[in-house]
């Protein structure tokens, strides 16, 4: 019955009426037809369906086995979207997940994130992280040796995001990483992370919102001021990333509204 519930949540959460339209407004800039998305904590695939809709091939990655059948009822059954249950770090192998039954969007295989966020964040005092799973663990460079590299890649993942970047060798056009206010040190690791990989410009957006919160992208000193200095004050939101060169040398094409 738990479990039942936190599903429900999730559905109310991630597909309420008109979320879809606004999600692919957000995207359309980044990709196109045709183009190679990663979509990592794929969770409900409200994501997964947004990118499927502007044409893209998508590989949806999500390790809580129970969530993989909504998964495939809501966003699979495409030949474009391949799905696949298992957790994305930096080695391949296995890792223990805690899993949050009634809220399973907070499920993570971060031990010090869940810790940081119950005692920094309001609204997590009451979430219960009440069973264990063992879970399968791939790369990023491995689904690329597999899919290829792709146009654009979004890292959902509850604290995990820097190790889901430690596991890429090369530059990816697009990148999307959630952030938290009780860890921000995550999002400047990942801020990092990427900067080791090429030349990338830096834009937020708070919460659930689809606007930019800063009115031009930033160099990465720029955002890391503005993660230090506290993200002002926004508790939750994603971190965008677009390179200004392509792999290789010339400039990009796209990336992002303006």
């Amino acid at each position: 019955m738990i479990r039942t519930l936190g599903l429900l949540r999730s559905l109310a959460i991630y597909w309420r009426p008109g979320r879809q339209h606004g999600l692919r407004r957000m995207y359309a800039p980044f990709v196109s037809s045709g183009d190679l998305v990663f979509d990592v904590g794929a969770h409900m695939g409200d994501r997964t369906r947004a990118f499927s809709d502007l044409g893209c091939r998508v590989v949806a990655v999500e390790p809580q086995p129970h969530l993989v059948p909504w998964l495939k009822r809501l966003a699979g059954g495409r030949s474009q979207v391949s799905i696949r249950c298992e957790a994305v770090g930096r080695a391949p192998g296995r890792a223990s997940m805690a899993v949050s039954r009634k809220n399973p969007t907070v499920s993570t295989l971060s031990g010090s994130w869940r810790e940081r966020v119950t005692t920094a964040m309001t609204g997590f005092e009451g979430v219960a992280w009440d069973t264990e799973e063992e879970v399968e663990v791939t790369t990023l460079d491995r689904l690329i040796r597999r899919y290829g590299v792709p146009r654009f890649c979004k890292i959902d993942v509850e604290g995990w995001e820097a190790e889901v970047l430690a596991g890429l060798s090369v530059p990816i056009r697009g990148v999307s990483v959630e952030f938290v206010s009780g860890a921000l040190d995550v999002a400047r690791e990942c801020v990092g992370l990427l900067e080791a990989l090429g030349p990338y410009e830096f834009n937020a957006v708070a919460g659930e919102g689809r606007s930019w919160h800063h009115e031009g992208w930033l160099r990465p000193a720029g955002i890391l001021d503005w993660l230090e200095a506290g993200a002002d004050d926004l508790p939750t939101g994603d971190l965008y990333a677009r390179l200004t060169a392509a792999p290789g040398g010339g400039p990009t094409t796209g990336g992002g509204m303006e």
